[in-house]
């Protein structure tokens, strides 16, 4: 029997195609499944043994358990720890999760004033621990500074033979008198300039020592005048020369070991300054030579400050003072009067009249 006889080419080409299509289908179950659907079922072959021996070295467990009692029961409670594994959390009582932190306004208007800070205590401070070794009086307690070496007692309670003094942590000989009282010897280096220096008593190792007491270190009296000028002879023979002092309208004069000021011992002249010692103390100091700055060495000038602050007097000559030109004594400013000895305008008739003038032009 033809399928295809009197079809026509469309009927033809559907039959075609839905032969094709089983095929295909066929095939892909083939693929998907294998060759289970077209096999035989396999046979299985099931053996019977006989009953297994009961082993002897297993153990029987029995049929009855038997219950512990109430005691036993309560013991094993009370007894068995409580293992918590793990942690539970969660939101506090009363607390909305959902709800957001607003931080408060600013303050500062007057609608919001800002709360007063908080009052801080204030810590008491700790006291100082109490020193072992108690310094009562230093003497002398002060000097000039420049000194020589001197001793100084130290008095006081709780002395140590094994304590020394320091004078601005600077350890000088020291010698134990007793427990009231230590004799220091204070070297001139540590007296060279003025200013205050601590006194403290102390052992070695430090661990015990006393409170710090003061030592005054004061600066010496210095002259109180300027040098000006000088007059000059040969040989050195009666050198002048000349100060201007507070409180005084006319220059001083003053020639070797001449006393100024009651105090200063004149040691030495020179064109560029002048040595004192005071007669007191026996410190020396030096003058130079005051040099005003050109134009401003008149009568009518204010001298510069002293020490301490003071001024010196201008000095004005008399009005019918008038200097001679061509004698100008150097280092001597021309409005300063001149000493003029009696019968300067004798005349000169004998020789040896003029060899003992007090210039020294001749042999004496």
């Amino acid at each position: 029997m033809n399928p295809f006889a009197g079809k026509s080419p469309t009927e033809r080409n559907k039959i075609i195609a839905a032969l094709v299509l089983g095929v295909l289908s066929l095939g892909s179950l083939f693929f998907a499944f294998g060759g289970s659907i077209f096999s035989k079922s396999p046979k299985v072959t099931v053996s019977v043994s006989p009953t297994p021996a009961p082993s002897a070295t297993v153990p029987i467990e029995p049929v009855d358990k038997v219950i512990p009692s109430q005691s036993e029961q309560n013991f094993a409670y009370a007894t068995t720890p409580v293992v918590y594994n793990g942690s539970v959390s969660g939101p506090d009582p009363g607390r909305n999760i959902f709800a957001f932190y607003e931080p408060p306004p600013p303050c500062g208007p007057a609608s919001n004033p800002c709360p007063p800070p908080p009052i801080k205590t204030p810590v008491p401070p700790t006291p100082a621990p109490t020193p072992d070794i108690f310094i009562t009086s230093v003497n002398p307690g002060s000097v000039y500074a420049g000194s020589r070496e001197f001793r100084v007692e130290i008095s006081g309670e709780r002395m140590l033979p094994d304590a020394k003094v320091y004078i601005s942590q600077t350890m000088v000989p020291t010698t134990f008198v007793n427990e009231q009282k230590v004799v220091a010897t204070v070297p001139a280096g540590l007296i060279a300039v003025e200013g205050p220096r601590q006194v403290i008593i102390q052992t070695s190792d430090g661990k015990k020592y006393s409170q710090s007491m003061v030592l005054s270190v004061q600066a010496p009296p210095k002259p109180q005048f300027q040098y000006i000028g000088m007059i000059a002879r040969k040989r050195s023979n009666n050198d002048t020369a000349y100060f201007m002092e507070q409180g005084r309208q006319t220059p001083l004069s003053a020639r070797l070991n001449d006393v100024v000021g009651g105090r200063f011992r004149l040691t030495s002249i020179s064109a560029d300054e002048t040595v004192f010692e005071d007669v007191s103390l026996g410190f020396k100091h030096k003058l130079a030579l005051y040099r005003p700055a050109p134009g401003t060495a008149t009568g009518s000038t204010v001298r510069p400050p002293m020490q301490g602050g003071e001024t010196y007097v201008p000095y004005n000559p008399p009005t019918n003072f008038q200097a001679q030109p061509g004698q100008s004594i150097p280092g001597i400013p021309d409005n300063i009067p001149r000493y003029v000895p009696p019968n300067a305008n004798r005349q000169q008739t004998d020789k040896k009249d003029q060899d003992d003038d007090d210039d020294g032009d001749g042999k004496p």
